[in-house]
């Protein structure tokens, strides 16, 4: 079963930074001080979200407004559940997020590995690959219709 949570709470909070210490600090080596940043925070200028499979805590993302846009962030889903589509689930349900704040165009920096996921997902590649804490990303985007 999976379950997706805005989250609101600092037990949450710190589910959704032990994913993200795994996935991008352990397992791809990003440095620690460039993973965790001020938006890490329940003070409103972002929304966090993490995804439980079964009851365990599985995957996160965030999305904070950007100049105009909803930008999606920090999305990662933990090794052991990569099989299971949750990744689809959190692009989802920060779609939703952005839908209720009045957003309806999106931009990601996705990884270079990741961007045929987020091309499913609606996505397109809006910029030269770039680097980002060594790992090559490209600018992608969304307009989002309206609530389904």
């Amino acid at each position: 079963m999976i379950t997706v949570k805005l989250i609101d709470s600092e037990e949450q909070l710190q589910q959704v930074f032990d994913i993200r210490k795994k996935v991008f600090v352990e397992e791809q080596g990003v440095p620690l001080a460039d993973e965790f940043d001020e938006f890490d925070r329940l003070d409103g200028r972002c929304r966090h979200l993490v995804v439980h499979y079964q009851g365990e805590p599985a995957a996160t993302g965030r999305i904070r407004e950007a100049t105009g846009y909803g930008k999606l962030e920090r999305i990662c889903v933990l090794k052991p559940f990569r099989k299971y589509g949750l990744g689809k689930s959190v692009v989802g349900a920060l779609e939703e997020a952005a839908r209720s704040q009045g957003w309806r165009k999106l931009k990601l920096h996705g990884q270079t590995h990741a961007a045929g996921f987020y091309e499913k997902l609606g996505y397109s590649i809006a910029s030269p690959e770039f680097m980002e804490d060594g790992i090559p990303h490209y600018v992608m985007m969304k307009e989002l219709g309206d609530a389904r």
